[in-house]
């Protein structure tokens, strides 16, 4: 199993980094398999280098393709305006909207106050509806005072990623098997946007 963490950090030391190292953590140690995280202050600069999925690089293309192919997506953002980083927007704008079908994604992201917490259902969620993937119904927020020294410490946020994960449980076959996306298709070819 495949398990692939993305958080939409943009700076680094990250609380967001850090609540979905906990997730994919918890769930690699539950399913077994390889945990994988992705950061955006990192895979950023990569990803900006294309507007669209069929400017990739190399580079960019294996980061889609480890979205595309995880059977399990665990990811966060800190709340920014509201919403989601726009870098994080912007990997999913180069994912093929046929790759997620299926496909279960745990939902977490940091804040400066319990009044953002909201932005996963508003805005997260959604998201993932777009894309026909299974948000698991436990979603994981976290405040600056859930850590110390940017590790999660908090124990009624680490009860709830507990929780988050045995709802990822009841979505996974218990013999998790790769499905191509198309009968005799590796991955769909990228779509071309128009202007």
């Amino acid at each position: 199993m495949r398990i692939l963490g993305l958080s939409g950090n943009v700076k680094h030391p990250s609380r967001t980094a850090s609540l979905v190292e906990a997730l994919a953590s918890a769930a690699e140690r539950r399913f077994g398999g390889v945990k994988r995280i992705i950061e955006l202050a990192d895979a950023a600069a990569v990803l900006f280098r294309a507007l669209r999925a069929d400017q990739l690089d190399s580079e960019g293309r294996e980061i889609i393709d480890a979205v595309e192919t995880a059977d399990v997506l665990i990811v966060g953002s800190p709340v920014y305006r509201a919403s989601y980083t726009g870098a994080l927007k912007h990997l999913f704008d180069l994912v093929d909207y046929r790759a997620l079908t299926g496909r279960p994604v745990v939902l977490a992201a940091t804040g400066g106050s319990a009044l953002h917490a909201l932005m996963i259902e508003h805005q997260l969620r959604p998201l993932f509806g777009f894309f026909n993937a299974f948000s698991v119904p436990t979603s994981v927020y976290a405040v600056e005072a859930d850590f110390t020294d940017y590790r999660l410490t908090n124990p009624a946020v680490l009860e709830r990623v507990d929780r988050a994960i045995a709802d990822l449980a009841r979505l996974l076959p218990s013999s998790p098997q790769r499905v191509p996306f198309f009968a005799g298709e590796d991955r769909p070819a990228p779509v071309a946007m128009k202007a």
